[in-house]
This record gives structure tokens, sequence and C-alpha cells, in this order.
């Protein structure tokens, strides 16, 4: 299950895996795979189909939520929320787009930067009664 949502992931970001830039960090039950990358690297199609767009100043943030205590790690359907701020503490707040195909559940986002800006990322994610937050930073450079 597991390979599956990654290479769903791989496929969203529409390059190689040798590429691949994915993080993790395990919450409390979960494992969250986490990715930001220029969304110049989706290709077009792959926008389109998931109504992402593509720009030189446009980040796109994949997150995908596995039980990490059950076989398989199976994906969850959680609520994602969150902002990022940039290097003058601007907030903006994210718009997460929930995605199920087949068994994968992955959640998809898109922000402005300039060039050679370090994003920092501010992400609630909520089951029930169960809540964590994924913080982490990224720099984004203009392709």
């Amino acid at each position: 299950m597991l390979l599956g949502v990654v290479a769903l992931v791989f496929i969203v970001a529409g390059f190689s895996p040798a590429s691949f830039a994915e993080q993790s960090k395990r919450l409390g039950a979960w494992e969250v795979h986490y990715n930001a990358f220029n969304s110049t690297l989706l290709r077009a199609e792959m926008a389109s189909q998931y109504g992402l767009s593509r720009s030189e100043t446009l980040a796109t943030l994949n997150i995908s939520v596995l039980n990490a205590n059950l076989p398989n790690k199976p994906a969850q359907q959680v609520e994602v929320s969150g902002y990022v701020m940039n290097p003058l503490s601007q907030q903006t707040r994210l718009e997460f787009k929930e995605v199920i195909e087949g068994d994968a559940v992955y959640y998809l986002t898109q922000t402005r930067f300039t060039n050679l800006e370090t994003l920092r990322f501010f992400i609630t994610i909520k089951q029930g009664n169960e809540s964590h937050e994924l913080r982490f930073h990224k720099e984004f450079w203009a392709n």
C-alpha cells in the first residue's frame, strides 16, 4: 500500500523517482508523507487532470497520511488545513484539495513564492479527536 501511495506521488509530481525529494514524519499514529516542489515540474496533462496550475513562481504541496499502526499502512481521509509563511512573516492560508484514487488519498495545494525564497509551512491534520501539526520549510527558486 505504501508503495502505491509513493508511486502516486511520483505520478502527481510528474518526474522520476530518482529526482523525487519526498519526506515523511511520524505524527502520533500517522505516517505523514509530504512533498513541496515547483509547479513547473508537473507535466501539463497531470496539472490539468488535478486542476493545478504551472508557473515558475508557484509551488505545489502534496500530503498523504497513512495509519502507521496497521498492516499495509492504509491511507487515511483526514482534514488538512494550514498556512505558509514567507521570510517577512506574511502568512497565506492554504486551501487543500482531497484526491482519492483507489486506495490512495492525498491532499494538494499551491502557493506563490519569489525566487530563492524559503517558505515555512504549518499544516494541521485532524481526524476525529486526533490532531497534529506538521511544520517544515523549503527553499524555492524560479525555473
